[in-house]
């Protein structure tokens, strides 16, 4: 099973968490210039290629603790437009030592600390943090993010609540900050969050996916990922 954008497409036959809307909000709405960046687990590869598609000049490496992930977004990069600048490495966060640091970081991390785990460890892997918790993220950004940097993550709320003065912690200042709602009147449901290591003055933005009226997607929303969407 396939999932096809306007300039690349997503293989997702091995990968447990498939493209979602989280992946392609923060894809879209993260800051991308620089000369390098990093996707910390890129399962479908995702994220790395939507970057790769919005600045012809970066170099981006994405890393994947699972093996099955690793190998299908490796499939993904060598069937894009943007191979060349493409490199996935199979390995943990934790135990990745780069040779210099980068530009950009971004993550759409696992979450979902307190809920049922799901049943599948690939599927568990993907979406509960004991593979990788608040501080070790932090702690890995903390040593590979350039002077001048930034860090960009999605979280639901109450997780992005704690991880913002964990961040902290690691010198990491919260810079940017979008609040996604579901629709009109709902209650938000995640934060999409830009760190970096100079202190600024927090730029707030909020965006609504869809209008009152189910899958009719807001004009907010279309103008954020109408880069993407085959639909849009």
């Amino acid at each position: 099973m396939s999932f096809h954008f306007k300039q690349f497409s997503i293989s997702q036959n091995q990968t447990a968490m498939k493209v979602g809307t989280d992946g392609v909000l923060l894809g879209a709405w993260a800051h991308a210039g620089g000369s390098t960046a990093l996707d910390i687990g890129t399962g479908t590869g995702l994220l790395a290629l939507m970057l790769a598609q919005r600045n012809p000049d970066l170099m981006i490496d994405a890393i994947e603790v699972d093996q099955s992930a690793a190998e299908e977004a490796q499939i993904n990069f060598e069937s894009s437009p943007w191979s060349n600048r493409l490199k996935v490495f199979q390995t943990s966060i934790q135990e990745y030592t780069p040779e210099a640091t980068y530009d950009v970081i971004i993550c759409n991390p696992p979450y979902f600390i307190n809920s049922t785990k799901a049943p599948e460890s690939s599927r568990k892997t993907a979406r509960h943090n004991d593979s990788l918790t608040h501080p070790e993220l932090c702690a890995a950004v903390q040593r590979l993010l350039s002077e001048n940097g930034s860090f960009q993550v999605i979280l639901p709320v109450e997780e992005a609540r704690q991880f913002i003065p964990e961040a902290g912690k690691h010198f990491l200042h919260l810079n940017r900050r979008c609040i996604v709602t579901p629709k009109p009147g709902s209650t938000p449901k995640r934060w999409l969050l830009e760190f970096s290591f100079r202190k600024s003055q927090l730029s707030e933005e909020s965006i609504t996916i869809e209008t009152e009226k189910r899958h009719e997607y807001s004009k907010d929303y279309l103008t954020l990922t109408k880069d993407f969407y085959l639909k849009f």
